[in-house]
């Protein structure tokens, strides 16, 4: 049962990871709902004209609710994006699939109200489009108000996914680049049993002179029959959370040129997983710091750095196979990511990503080395021709990129990753892992 229970591990990790670098390459994309409702071109919110990291500009329409408008009548709330990927793996057959097609309902409802819903329909080749609620960011904000002779603006906001509503958009749920994991954090979306689209919370949120961003909330994991309801497989159920609270605190400075920032990040919570068994405590601690050299936009760099350290009281210490070997009873993780952007003329760019999972030592929970550890590498180049205020249409955005993921180590080794008999035609090694993609979005 032990050999069975392993292999089907080893399955549900080889499709899992050869999913990995599609999940990296699809970061928040520009909304082209928003350029209409604001009449400023996609490229004012995001350097690269299609996202992802934000301008100083972006910063201050998500934090305000996304309700700026042009006062040019009502627009529609909605747009449309369409996704087809090329996807060339170091082991495996190559594949050409509409990848993805999702519909965002974003904007602004009133003066004080807006907000981020995107629906997602995925195709991973095997089956139908897989329909799912993904990112959901609703915000209720007073702007424009006086704080000690200084300015302020407070509000609400009600997501599913720890740090997608964060401003800076450099924590792994507003990028989607958390490292490739065996063990992650939860602020990691690609961390088994995540937090990500399957609970849902409240933050209060408040910002200081335009420099100190601060924020406070809560989550509760959604019913299993409601993540199943909105697209997700029970067998990433996170578990069932109690006296959970998510804080964050951040310095951002726009020098108009240039802009930096320095944030701490932090969640902790009482965790039961399977929800009928005993509570695990579960604390991550974070920080980051982003640079942008914005310039006259003609040449333009941007530099983020997160590290997320998670620590782990767990709720049982399970036997190995050894008698006498027991799991250890508490762990430490860390997820670190850095990303380097230039782009040129917001149409032409190259970003490079180092993702670093690493965890304690512990030979029965994590098999067969007894190392979480995973160090992989993203090369991506990119193209948006439109999305600028000299482009010839605000209604429509494109990108054609190609990525190199890149694995370097995987549960703890860079040969033989899942332990098979030596000499076996199953032996992985952690670079049969890699994939090269090429990918087309279409937004409008």
């Amino acid at each position: 049962m032990h050999t069975s229970l392993h292999r089907r591990t080893k399955l549900h990790l080889w499709y899992g990871l050869a999913a990995l670098p599609l999940f990296a390459a699809q970061t928040v994309h520009a909304v082209p709902a928003y350029a209409r409702q604001t009449g400023n071109a996609c490229a004012d919110c995001h350097a690269g004209a299609y996202g992802p990291a934000l301008t100083p500009y972006g910063m201050r329409f998500k934090m305000g609710g996304y309700t700026d408008t042009d006062g040019q009548g009502t627009k529609i709330p909605a747009a449309i994006q369409l996704t087809g990927t090329r996807t060339v793996p170091a082991r495996g057959q190559s594949s050409n699939l509409l990848s993805e097609a999702d519909i965002y309902l974003a904007g602004r409802v009133t003066d004080q109200i807006g907000g981020y819903v995107k629906i997602q329909d995925n195709n991973n080749g095997q089956d139908k489009f897989h329909t799912q609620l993904s990112d959901v960011d609703l915000r209720f904000v007073a702007k424009d108000l006086k704080l000690g002779g200084k300015q302020a603006l407070v509000g609400i906001s009600v997501n599913n996914n720890p740090g997608f509503n964060d401003p800076i958009s450099a924590l792994p749920a507003a990028t989607n680049n958390g490292p490739p994991t065996v063990s992650g954090t939860l602020l990691n979306p690609s961390s088994s049993n995540t937090l990500a689209h399957r609970v849902i919370g409240a933050s209060l949120y408040a910002l200081y002179d335009d420099n100190w961003y601060g924020e406070l909330g809560t989550y509760s994991s959604l019913p299993t029959s409601m993540q199943y309801n909105l697209g997700y497989s029970l067998g990433g159920d996170p578990g069932k959370l109690s006296d959970t609270v998510y804080a964050r605190f951040a310095y951002m400075r726009d020098f108009k040129h240039q802009f930096v920032s320095a944030g701490l990040v932090g969640l902790t919570t009482e965790r039961q997983l399977p929800r009928s068994g005993p509570s695990e405590h579960v604390t991550d601690v974070g920080y980051d710091v982003t640079y942008q050299y914005l310039g006259n936009h003609e040449n333009i760099i941007q530099f983020a750095y997160v590290n997320i350290m998670e620590r782990r009281r767990y709720a049982t210490t399970p036997f190995g196979p050894v008698p006498g070997l027991v799991a250890l009873s508490n762990g430490v993780v860390h997820d670190q990511t850095a990303t380097l952007t230039y782009t040129f003329r917001q149409s032409y760019g190259i970003s490079v990503s180092h993702l670093v999972s690493t965890g304690t030592h512990d030979i029965v929970r994590f098999v067969p080395y007894g190392e979480p550890d995973t160090s992989s590498n993203s090369f991506t180049v990119f193209w948006t021709p439109f999305g600028k205020d000299d482009s010839f249409t605000s209604i429509a955005n494109l990108k054609l990129a190609a990525e190199w993921f890149r694995f370097n180590k995987f549960n703890g080794s860079s040969d033989n990753v899942f332990g098979a008999p030596p000499g076996s035609p199953a032996v992985t090694n952690a670079k049969d892992l890699n994939a090269f993609l090429l990918f087309a979005s279409v937004a409008f």
